[in-house]
């Protein structure tokens, strides 16, 4: 049997893998008895984690959320994906997180190993600013929270927007308009963020960059979620190229991509990208054809799932197969 320190970080690591183990799962995993997983999950508990049992024939646990961060494992591979998001996102996200990643970014790195901070070195990212007749659009953090929140909730939003300039210092109202807006969804286009709602008072769809807008608290009563006319995808890029909606492409095509939207954003000049979760996103992309489409996506180096249209999926596939078919027909090496 292990000793009690490392047999609590392994009982800790499994808790992190999946959200709910039954007990005897557990115990089989660690190759300890049922009694000695119960003791362990006390001791964790001791140490500050939110270790809950769950309820069911054999019983369980899960890692619950707690009022506090406690410490966490990563494997490698998750370890060498967080610093170099954390590194991307201190370069280039514009949602005023910069600060922020830079210093989790060090965080992390202090505590990796030798093996893995030379991986997380090898790729630096330097941020180009864009030219001075278009500067980068500075987000405050807590105004994409409150209507990425507000977005999730299905609830009305009041907030005050300032058309063709930055948000003006708080208080400062001049040149604002009030909005009521039910908000469905929160998508960057070329490196800037937009929320995409209806809006009460026009009733009419309405795109406004985040950036120019200064939500007011509380927000209203839920609401049934529709979909703009033709979809977030073709009304966007509709509001921003006019007739060209469909961005010029003969074939577009869209996949769920993980990746935050934040990451995927900052390097696309073409194309939508909806956020979905903190690491999950909608990118909606075009191309001269299916097979460079497929490529482009798989530029990310991420899972992905192709949503649609039934070409890009079949481009995708032979994509797959092509890579496949290189791989096992070159020589190994000796």
């Amino acid at each position: 049997m292990p000793k009690t320190s490392a047999r609590l970080l392994s009982l800790l690591s499994l808790l992190q893998a999946r959200r709910d183990w039954p007990g005897a799962l557990l115990a089989e995993r660690l190759e300890i008895s049922p009694r000695t997983v119960r003791r362990d999950v006390d001791r964790l508990r001791e140490l500050g984690y939110p270790v809950v049992a769950t309820k069911g024939p054999d019983g369980g646990y899960r890692l619950d959320a707690g009022k506090d961060l406690p410490p966490l494992l990563f494997d490698d591979e998750q370890a060498v994906a967080l610093a170099v998001a954390l590194r991307i996102a201190a370069a280039t996200t514009g949602a005023g997180i910069e600060e922020a990643a830079a210093r989790a970014l060090h965080t992390v790195r202090q505590v990796m190993p030798a093996r893995l901070r030379h991986r997380v070195d090898a790729l630096p990212v330097t941020a180009v600013a864009r030219p001075a007749d278009r500067p980068d659009p500075q987000v405050d953090t807590g105004v994409l929270v409150a209507l990425g929140a507000a977005v999730h909730a299905h609830e009305e939003l009041r907030f005050d927007h300032v058309p063709g300039a930055p948000n003006r210092p708080e208080g400062d109202a001049a040149g604002a308009t009030r909005r009521r807006v039910q908000p469905h969804h929160l998508v960057t286009w070329d490196g800037r963020w937009y929320l995409v709602g209806w809006d009460l008072d026009r009733e009419d769809w309405r795109v406004f960059r985040a950036d120019r807008i200064t939500p007011r608290t509380p927000t209203g009563p839920r609401f049934v979620p529709r979909e703009p006319p033709g979809g977030v995808a073709a009304f966007v890029a509709g509001r921003f190229r006019g007739s060209e909606s469909s961005g010029g492409w003969p074939c577009r095509g869209e996949v769920i991509l993980g990746l935050p939207a934040a990451a995927v954003s900052r390097h696309l000049r073409d194309g939508i990208v909806e956020e979905l979760g903190p690491d999950r996103c909608r990118l909606v992309l075009g191309s001269w054809s299916w097979a460079a489409l497929a490529a482009s996506v798989g530029r990310f180096d991420a899972d992905f799932e192709v949503v649609g249209p039934a070409e890009l999926a079949d481009a995708v596939t032979r994509l797959s197969r092509r890579c496949a078919g290189a791989v096992s027909a070159a020589p190994r090496p000796r």
